[in-house]
């Protein structure tokens, strides 16, 4: 299978920003394995602005774009550095690209894209893939991370879209304040119900929420792919979630 892997921030670091080393190594060690499998996988990451919150000693997210830029080119590195490192255990190559709403809108920008990742899959190299937080303002950016996931997802052909966050999926209504909430294990149509049972935001040092997840399986599902939110906290629940076994929320792509 061609699979996307969209990483959150709140998976890859610890509120503080700094990286959580034990989910990290987890997570590389299982993409390594399922790459060694036969899957292609790409991996959306998340983390680098909460990683130069981090680094930078901020005490919180910044709102002001010209802090967000710094901090993501303070925090890129060392999210980059942490993946090589990681995934050269396993041998395995990966390759760092950024993009921002014009590289996917521009069709000459992305036919350049899509033969970059084409390229690099075909030499076995595992991309990972981030929004130009460094140079993205309002006009040219994607806005957030899931949203991006399913972008790619799409322009790749991918088979799966996999969303690893905080939250076991999509639950009928907000667990944080309903003790009594329920997960939604599967998904055949996204109706408004859908729609609202996704309004909330995500962590302090998230950029998006549900919201943006239902979002992110909008597109894929239109376009005939699987999406699949789920738990990453342990990142070996990727492996049941490729063998088909019912985790987090399963929305189901249309027949095209």
């Amino acid at each position: 299978m061609r699979i996307v892997i969209k990483v959150g921030t709140s998976t890859l670091t610890h509120a503080t920003g700094r990286i959580n080393i034990r989910r990290v190594e987890s997570l590389c060690r299982t993409i390594s394995d399922l790459k060694n499998a036969g899957d292609d996988i790409i991996l959306v990451s998340s983390g680098a602005i909460g990683m130069g919150v981090g680094k930078l000693n901020l005490s919180e997210k910044p709102t002001d774009i010209v802090v967000k830029q710094a901090a993501a080119a303070t925090g890129q590195c060392e999210l980059m550095f942490v993946y090589d490192n990681e995934f050269s255990k396993y041998n395995h190559l990966i390759a760092q690209i950024l993009i921002t709403s014009s590289d996917i809108e521009n069709e000459k920008n992305h036919r350049n894209f899509n033969n970059t990742v084409n390229k690099l899959l075909d030499f076995g190299v595992i991309p990972v893939i981030n929004e130009n937080d460094t140079i993205s303002t309002d006009e040219i950016a994607i806005g957030d991370n899931d949203t991006l996931g399913a972008i790619i997802a799409v322009s790749v052909k991918a088979d799966l879209l996999i969303i690893l966050s905080d939250i076991d999926g999509l639950y009928d209504k907000d667990p944080h304040k309903n003790p009594d909430a329920k997960l939604v294990s599967e998904v055949y149509e996204i109706t408004d119900e859908i729609v609202c049972m996704g309004k909330g935001k995500g962590s302090e040092l998230a950029t998006g929420g549900m919201r943006t997840k239902i979002h992110a399986a909008e597109i894929a599902t239109e376009n005939g792919i699987e999406m699949v939110i789920a738990n990453g906290n342990d990142p070996k629940i990727l492996y049941d979630i490729v063998d088909g076994k019912q985790v987090g929320t399963r929305f189901y792509g249309k027949e095209k």
